[in-house]
């Protein structure tokens, strides 16, 4: 079965899509929908790139749209308006937003028989699921999420917006101390600023006052205020050629008892070279379930606990039963 796929958004998530798709033989990419002018953009397949205002006009022809869009603003208005014309998928990771962003997508895809599978990618999404097993598993236990060492695409924005500075990346590390604990069965009781530190790369504009911009930094609320931040000062060039990439990954943890002084540790962990291309692979690998399930008439919104893993392969069950089980 060939999923014929279509992605509105042409960023970072956007082109990750694309390039998934390329390694998926069962999927096709039919179109990209931008909200700039067509023309201008150059692509890395043979999709037609179409103007987003002439998305319901392509209702019957594409089986799954992955929303490449922003979580905060783009989001939750696109995933439930789209979801009464398309299949749809997004990556919407505002946690404590989910519950709500749900309610709306269900709404939408249940009242014109769609499929939605929202939250998807690693955190929330694999890392999601990982809590999931790990605590049904040993529901005597403690959880432990780490992130990093990655650049986090929104802490590097939110330098970039400081007045005199002109570019900034941002990398979140784990505090190895506290990793290890977790490794070694302490069940530790760990603060915000002894899991993570953020360490910081900026460009400044010409005439600008890096101490004043530092203090900035460090104290900015929500953001670094409540970590041990380390900024560096270098040039355009030097950000440039050492912290161009968007690396990421983390680990998540889970320490439990079976019985007493019988423990046990579970653990998952990422690596990844370029954070948007492997949620974008998670996101391809949704889109066939939701292909599959809205065939079966499975209709309203999912999340990542409600998928069988068989409906995340390409590979029949019969074909999983033998060669994975």
């Amino acid at each position: 079965m060939t999923t014929r796929i279509a992605i509105l958004g042409y960023g970072n998530l956007g082109r990750g899509v694309e390039l998934a798709i390329k390694k998926n033989s069962d999927m096709e990419l039919v179109a990209i929908f931008t909200r700039r002018e067509p023309s201008a953009l150059k692509i890395n397949s043979n999709a037609k790139v179409v103007k987003v205002d002439e998305i319901e006009s392509w209702k019957d022809k594409i089986d799954v749209l992955i929303i490449c869009g922003g979580s905060a603003t783009d989001l939750p208005v696109q995933t439930p308006k789209y979801a009464k014309m398309f299949n749809v998928i997004d990556s919407f990771d505002t946690h404590a937003k989910i519950p709500e962003h749900f309610k709306n997508v269900d709404e939408s895809a249940l009242a014109f028989n769609k499929t939605a599978i929202i939250s998807v990618g690693w955190d929330p999404g694999m890392f999601s699921l990982n809590r999931l097993y790990a605590n049904a598993i040993l529901p005597d236990g403690k959880d432990y999420t780490f992130w990093g060492k990655g650049v986090s695409q929104g802490h590097s924005d939110a330098i970039r917006r400081i007045e005199g500075v002109k570019d900034a990346k941002q990398y979140t590390i784990p505090i190895e101390e506290a990793l290890q604990a977790v490794r070694d069965g302490k069940n530790p009781e760990l603060s915000t600023r002894q899991k993570h530190k953020r360490e910081c790369f900026v460009v400044l504009k010409e005439g600008a006052d890096s101490l004043k911009i530092e203090q900035e930094i460090k104290s900015m609320p929500n953001y670094f205020i409540d970590y041990d931040t380390t900024v560096h000062f270098i040039s355009q060039e030097e950000l440039n050629e050492k912290h161009s990439g968007i690396p990421h990954g983390g680990f998540v943890l889970r320490c439990g008892e079976t019985s007493n002084n019988t423990k046990h540790l579970i653990e998952y962990s990422l690596k990844l070279d370029s954070n948007p291309e492997f949620t974008s692979s998670v996101l391809v690998a949704y889109a066939r379930a939701a292909h599959k399930l809205n065939l079966e008439g499975q209709y309203g919104c999912k999340t990542v606990f409600d998928i069988a893993p068989a409906y995340l392969s390409a590979k029949t069950n019969e074909e999983l039963r033998a060669s994975m089980l």
